[in-house]
């Protein structure tokens, strides 16, 4: 019945901010909203819905640390699984906004939460700077775009104004998106802390990978759609933008309205969110060389997140053969992402003398 609730839960999330995100979509168009403001608010914003319910919701019920858990998780989640999977069905292409200004947004931001769990938790002022550093990005996405004259999101807006809805129905929409989303974060928080009782575990190892994992099937779905339409810089975006707005969104609004600081337990601060930076660097060079991220880059990272959950899992249940883990991802499989890293990034530079 646990793992039930479970599923049904991260169900009602997902159906629940399509809902939230056509309706509000629809009644800010029909209240004359440009179509530019509705997808750097409406649209962005719905994507972290499902991460931003669970994490308020369990601030209130007294599991601070899942709060952050969830929100690292789907950041390492985005990067390492949604990426990697997209990219071995079809090599990503990688705009070059992205790679001089959202990835570079997306590490600075990656390392203030770094810097702000260093004492173990976010408190109410901290997360203040990160909501203003919320609302501080996305004035500046919206100015640049007008300076460009470019409405980056008019085709995935305009498809969903496509059809006209009534009003009333639209409502509907919102209200229903919303309530689902509470239910669906009550039922999720619930059954994760049952399930991190029953394996004797710690709720933030739950929190970073069955409950990361769920809250962003949304970027899932985006992302591997994308690709397959052969939109594949949309993918990339997608993800970046999500990680971006799950550190400045949901851990700055949970952490505004829940009655204690977020916690961040030794685990997190000195394994997960670390994790969460590495993988935000490590998108620098590997997005930079040929503007292209590759199958086989792909399949590297699908590799660092099975290492990843794999020594979560045998760490939160103190397997014996830790240790050996431990030292093949440190002395085997890094080392090789690294040389990897290294290699490609000087054929590319000898590339683009040649052309040059």
């Amino acid at each position: 019945m646990t793992w039930l609730l479970l599923g049904a839960g991260l169900v009602l999330l997902v159906i629940g901010a399509d809902l939230l995100v056509k309706g509000a979509a629809r009644l800010a168009a029909n209240f004359g909203v440009p179509s530019l403001v509705i997808g750097l608010t409406v649209v962005a914003f719905g994507t972290s819905a499902p991460e931003l319910a669970v994490s308020v919701k369990a601030a209130f019920s007294g599991q601070a640390e899942l709060a952050i858990a969830n929100a690292v998780g789907s950041n390492i989640f985005n990067v390492l699984f949604i990426l990697g999977v997209a990219a071995v069905v079809s090599p990503l292409i990688i705009s070059k906004q992205l790679i001089r200004q959202d990835v570079p947004i997306m590490v600075v931001v990656s390392v203030v939460a770094l810097l702000m769990t260093l004492n173990g938790n976010i408190n109410k002022l901290e997360a203040a700077i990160l909501a203003l550093g919320l609302f501080g990005y996305t004035a500046f996405l919206f100015f640049q775009g007008k300076k460009q004259g470019a409405d980056v999101s008019d085709e995935e807006v305009e498809e969903m104004l496509k059809t006209p809805v009534p009003t009333w129905k639209n409502v509907l929409m919102v209200v229903g998106g919303l309530a689902l989303l509470v239910w669906g974060a009550r039922w999720l928080v619930q059954s994760a802390v049952e399930i991190a009782t029953a394996w004797g575990v710690n709720e933030a190892v739950i929190g970073l990978t069955i409950v990361a994992a769920g809250t962003s099937l949304p970027e899932v779905v985006t992302s591997v759609v994308a690709t397959i339409k052969g939109q594949r810089d949309i993918a990339v975006g997608n993800v970046v933008g999500s990680n971006i707005f799950n550190i400045l969104c949901v851990l700055g609004l949970s952490g505004l309205v829940s009655p204690t600081p977020l916690l961040a337990g030794e685990q997190l601060a000195n394994i997960d969110i670390p994790v969460m930076v590495g993988v935000a660097i490590l998108c620098v060079p590997l997005f930079f060389i040929g503007s292209i991220l590759h199958r086989v880059e792909g399949l590297l990272f699908l590799a660092l997140y099975v290492a990843y959950v794999w020594y979560l899992v045998a760490m939160a249940l103190s397997q014996p053969y830790l240790n050996t883990l431990q030292s093949g991802i440190i002395y085997g499989l890094l080392p090789i992402v690294v040389l990897y890293v290294v290699i490609a990034f000087i054929h590319d530079i000898r590339q683009r003398r040649l052309r040059g």
